[in-house]
């Protein structure tokens, strides 16, 4: 059994603060940095104790050189650096009986810990299909493009619900409860651990319940920008259109194809 595992760093519990947790130079960054490797090594783990064989873990934030590969479980290989072809899932594939998101934190408006969509800068929504999505689903549909169900999202409580609503069979480990943005109610380290091990022991068991996610044929995505001038510059895109001032619309006969045309245009906004 091939597990990938996406890990990124918001999600993380004792991680709230933007900059001194999540930026290479950030005064608390380094901490940050051995929580993330700990709650990768606490899914592979999991994975493993499920009966896993192969185990890809793809480093998810920012320049994606975050975890440290000299703490990984060796157990595990681990993709790093940036940019990738498929960004945060990067090394999914129809070989993997499952993914699972570690880290992952909740999208662009809602009331998480350091909640954004893709790029805090200069995306406000995302949607697929006119289904409002955050990195959780955007990915999840990724991964059903190659047959792969999500199975477990670990994260804050916001997080875990927006998982809940889009993916009716995921299983989820929330490691710290959003107060504010920037705050929250968090497990020590050993209990984040613990959770994400047993619930990704769990998921794996129950992986016969488990189902792909992918939108329908002909996909959309809608990328609304934080304003006029990013929006104009997304709509370079070939083929992409605008639907009004901030809001930029790119489709595609296949999932894979309209992900790129979304990396596109919020790369082409910047």
């Amino acid at each position: 059994m091939k597990v990938f595992i996406s890990c990124d760093i918001e999600g993380v519990s004792g991680v709230v603060a933007s900059g001194p947790h999540t930026s290479s130079d950030g005064g608390d960054y380094q901490r940050a940095r051995a929580l993330m490797t700990g709650e990768a090594n606490a899914a592979i783990e999991g994975a493993l104790n499920a009966g896993a064989t192969e185990i890809i873990v793809n480093d998810s934030h920012g320049p994606m050189i975050n975890l440290l590969i000299e703490k990984l479980n060796p157990a595990a290989t681990l993709i790093s650096g940036a940019p990738k072809p498929l960004s945060m899932m990067q090394g999914i594939g129809k070989d993997c009986a499952a993914a699972i998101f570690v880290g992952y934190h909740s999208r662009m408006g809602t009331p998480g810990v350091l909640s954004h969509t893709i790029s805090g800068a200069s995306v406000a929504n995302v949607w697929v299909n006119d289904i409002l999505l955050g990195e959780t689903g955007i990915n999840a549909g990724l991964a059903g493009y190659f047959g792969v169900p999500v199975v477990l999202v670990c994260g804050d409580d916001v997080v875990s619900q927006e998982a809940r609503e889009l993916l009716p069979h995921i299983r989820t480990a929330t490691v710290k409860t959003a107060i504010t943005r920037q705050s929250a109610s968090c497990l020590p380290p050993e209990k984040a651990q613990a959770l994400i091990r047993q619930e990704t022991e769990q998921a794996l068991a129950s992986l016969g319940s488990a189902r792909p996610w992918l939108p329908d044929s002909p996909v959309t995505f809608k990328v609304e920008f934080k304003d006029f001038g990013l929006a104009m510059n997304a709509a370079r895109m070939p083929y992409s259109r605008l639907v009004d001032a901030n809001t930029v619309a790119f489709s595609a006969d296949d999932y894979l194809t309209a992900f790129q045309g979304l990396q596109a245009m919020i790369a082409l906004a910047r």
